[in-house]
């Protein structure tokens, strides 16, 4: 009984998924990288990488605490544990607080500036779930929520957040559009049947070419921050890697299947991570 009750809480906070954890992770270790030139702190990377898993996580339990009358009725999440009664509302409550007090813990080995920016990290994964009640284009909140790591990530190594570490949160926002709006694709028919809001359903039949225009905005942000950092050839072979799956996901939506759209969502760790690689690759070529 304990072990399936456990489980259940597992698939709450979606660990046997983590897609959501490697998107959140991506622009928290560029902006790791970029902040101390390549040599990032160790402990500090540590810090950050628990702190992504965590927040993830707590984040999936308030989403489908904020979503578990919608659940049931999209196909994709109707087996989630709030969505069948595996889980209360309120034992979903209790485990996000428990997240979050564990998170907070994190703090101890952060500065004060990245521990204020941390709160504000916490009250934009909690307030999240609800945006897709009041505004078609959640996927800007969700891009903030998850690029919250770079200036926590700049203010850790730095003491500071200088102007690149804002330039490369809004190439994150740019990013999380394209992608998530793929994602939103996948449940557009069930979203316009209970009522919710999406870039999928606000963009409509220019969806691909508004996932292309933001990928297209993010990566000429990250390439003009290697053309300031000087991070040359290797840093521009990543980023031109993350062009091709940004091409390959619109192969992927060009029939708007739910199916191969999600695929294209899922493809978007491959961009994240190609970003990194050549990012490593410039700094340790130098």
């Amino acid at each position: 009984m304990v072990r399936k009750r456990l489980a259940a809480y597992a698939r709450l906070m979606r660990l046997h998924r983590p897609i959501g954890s490697l998107l959140l992770l991506w622009p928290t270790l560029w902006a790791l990288w970029f902040a101390r030139h390549g040599r990032p702190d160790p402990g500090l990377v540590l810090v950050f990488v628990s702190g992504v898993v965590l927040m993830r996580s707590a984040g999936c339990v308030i989403n489908d605490y904020a979503d578990r009358r919608f659940d049931p009725a999209v196909w994709r999440t109707r087996d989630r544990p709030l969505a069948t009664g595996e889980v209360s509302a309120r034992e979903a409550l209790i485990l996000f607080a428990v997240l979050c007090l564990v998170t907070a813990g994190l703090g101890v080995w952060l500065n004060p500036l990245s521990r204020a920016l941390a709160v504000v990290a916490v009250g934009l994964a909690a307030s999240y779930p609800f945006m897709k009640r009041y505004t078609h284009l959640p996927q800007v909140y969700l891009g903030l929520a998850f690029g919250w790591g770079i200036p926590m990530a700049f203010a850790a190594e730095t003491g500071r957040v200088p102007v690149l570490a804002w330039i490369l949160l809004l190439a994150n926002v740019f990013w999380t559009i394209a992608y998530d709006t793929a994602y939103a694709m996948a449940d557009r028919a069930d979203d316009q049947r209970i009522g919710v809001k999406s870039s999928a359903i606000l963009f409509g039949r220019w969806d691909r070419i508004m996932v292309a225009v933001n990928h297209a905005l993010a990566l000429a942000l990250l390439y003009a921050i290697g053309v300031w950092a000087r991070l040359g050839a290797l840093y521009d072979v990543g980023l031109l890697a993350a062009l091709g799956f940004a091409v390959y996901e619109q192969w992927l939506i060009r029939a708007r299947e739910p199916l191969a759209c999600f695929r294209a969502f899922l493809n978007n760790n491959w961009f994240g991570g190609s970003v990194f690689v050549g990012l490593v690759a410039a700094y340790l070529g130098r």
